[in-house]
C-alpha cells in the first residue's frame, strides 16, 4: 500500500478520533449539571458512565457481526451516524431508564470507532504501528481537551451546557459523514495480506493469542487502565470540585488541559516507541502515573492538585495505544483479537464509574476516588510481569 492510501485513511481515522474524544469528555464535563437539573444521585450518575461503558463492551461483539454482514464502512457510517441523536436525546434530560439506553447506545458507538481505528492503523502501519496508534490516540486527546474547554468558556459567557452538546452533535454528523466515504477496501487488503501471513507460518485461523499468557497480561493492564481512564473522563470533574480548592470553571478547564498534557505525551510516546520497547514504555507510563495518582489523592492545596492531575495525564497517556501496539504481534490482524482486547478493556471502565458512584453516595466522591488505588496497583504488577515475559522471550530469540 502506498504512502497516499495510507494517509487518506490515517487522516480520516484521526479525525474520528478527535470527535469521538470530545463526544466522550463532554459527558464528563456536563455531568455536574445534569445531576443537579435531573436531580440524580451520585449511584444514578455512575450508572450513565457504566451504561457507556458497557455499551463499548457491547461494540466488541456487534461491531465485528456487522462488519461480516455489511462492510466496514456501512457498519461505521451506520453507527456514528446514531450519535447526534443520541446527544439530541440527551439534552432534553428524558427518564432515567432512557438515558441508561442512550448512553449504552453512545458508548457502542464509540467502541465500534475504536475497534475500527485501532484495527486499521495497526493493520496498514505493521512495524510502525506503535508511532502511528499514539499520534491516533493523540487526536482523541486534542478532542478530549478542547470539549471541557469549550463548556468551560461557555459557562463563562452565561450559555448553558446544551449549546455546547449541540456543537459536538455538529461535529459527530461530519464524522459520521466522513467515516462513510472511507475507501475501506485498502484497510481490508492489508488485513487479507496479514491472514495470508498468518497461514504461511501455520496459524490458519490466526487466533493463537487465545492461548497467550502474553495476551491476556496486556488485556487486563487495559482492564484496569480503563477505569482509572473513565473515572477521568465522568468523574474528575464532580471530584474537583467537591475538594473545596477550585470553582467549577477552574475544575473543567483543569480536565481540559489534563487533556492537552496527554496529547503532548502521547507525542512524546509516539517518539520514544522508535527506540524504546514497548513494554519498556508500558511500565515507565504506569510508574509515573501511580506516583502522580498517590499525590492527587494525598494534597488539597491548589497548585499540588493542578501539578498531580497534570502529571497524571502525562503518564497514563501513552499506555493504551502502547498496550495495543504491544498486543499487534499476538492478533496479527485478527478483528477477533482486536475486539477481545476492547472487550476484557471495557469490563474495567463497566466495573469502576458505578462502584465509584455508589461508594461517592455513602462516603462522598472525595474519598471513593482513592479507591481507584486499587486500579493502580494492578497495573503495576501486570505492567511489570509483561516488561519481564518480553524481555525473557527477546534473550531467547537472541
Amino acid at each position: 500500500m502506498n504512502t497516499d492510501k495510507r494517509n487518506h485513511i490515517f487522516i480520516r481515522c484521526c479525525y474520528g478520533y478527535a470527535v469521538s474524544g470530545m463526544a466522550v469528555l463532554i459527558i464528563g464535563a456536563i455531568l455536574p449539571s445534569i445531576i443537579r437539573e435531573a436531580g440524580i444521585s451520585f449511584l444514578a450518575a455512575g450508572g450513565l458512565l457504566s451504561a457507556m461503558a458497557a455499551g463499548n463492551l457491547a461494540a466488541s461483539f456487534v461491531f465485528p457481526l456487522m462488519v461480516s454482514y455489511m462492510g466496514r464502512k456501512k457498519a461505521i457510517f451506520l453507527m456514528t451516524l446514531l450519535a447526534p441523536i443520541c446527544l439530541l436525546i440527551l439534552s432534553f434530560l428524558p427518564p432515567l431508564p432512557i438515558m441508561y439506553g442512550i448512553m449504552f447506545l453512545y458508548g457502542m458507538i464509540r467502541g465500534c470507532i475504536t475497534i475500527l481505528n485501532n484495527a486499521a492503523v495497526n493493520d496498514i502501519y505493521k512495524e510502525e504501528a506503535a508511532s502511528k496508534l499514539n499520534l491516533l490516540h493523540c487526536c482523541f486527546a486534542i478532542g478530549a481537551f478542547l470539549a471541557p474547554l469549550l463548556t468551560a468558556l461557555l459557562m463563562k459567557f452565561g450559555f448553558s451546557w446544551r449549546v455546547t452538546l449541540y456543537l459536538i452533535l455538529f461535529l459527530t454528523a461530519t464524522s459520521a459523514i466522513s467515516y462513510g466515504t472511507l475507501d475501506d477496501s485498502r484497510i481490508n487488503q492489508s488485513s487479507n495480506d496479514l491472514k495470508k501471513k498468518a497461514k504461511t507460518n501455520g496459524n490458519a485461523k490466526n487466533q493463537g493469542f487465545l492461548r497467550s499468557f502474553r495476551f491476556y497480561c496486556i488485556a487486563f493492564i487495559l482492564f484496569f487502565y480503563l477505569g482509572v481512564e473513565n473515572c477521568i473522563n465522568g468523574w474528575f470533574v464532580t471530584y474537583l470540585q467537591n475538594i473545596g480548592v477550585m470553582s467549577e470553571e477552574y475544575a473543567t478547564t483543569l480536565v481540559s488541559f489534563t487533556w492537552l498534557v496527554i496529547m503532548g505525551g502521547r507525542l512524546l510516546c509516539a517518539k520514544l516507541s522508535k527506540k524504546w520497547n514497548g513494554s519498556t514504555l508500558i511500565l515507565v507510563n504506569v510508574l509515573g502515573s501511580a506516583l502522580c495518582f498517590f499525590l492527587l489523592i494525598s494534597v488539597k492545596s491548589l497548585p499540588m492538585v493542578t501539578i498531580a492531575l497534570l502529571g497524571f495525564g502525562l503518564f497514563l497517556s501513552g499506555i493504551y495505544p502502547t498496550c495495543i501496539a504491544n498486543a499487534g504481534p499476538l492478533i496479527q490482524g485478527s478483528t477477533l483479537g482486536m475486539s477481545l482486547l476492547t472487550a476484557i478493556s471495557a469490563m474495567g471502565g463497566i466495573l469502576t464509574p458505578q462502584l465509584i458512584g455508589g461508594i461517592a453516595d455513602h462516603i462522598g466522591i472525595v474519598a471513593a476516588i482513592s479507591i481507584l488505588v486499587i486500579n493502580v496497583g494492578f497495573m503495576i504488577v501486570l505492567s511489570a510481569i509483561n516488561f519481564r515475559n518480553w524481555h525473557v522471550i527477546k534473550l531467547e530469540e537472541t
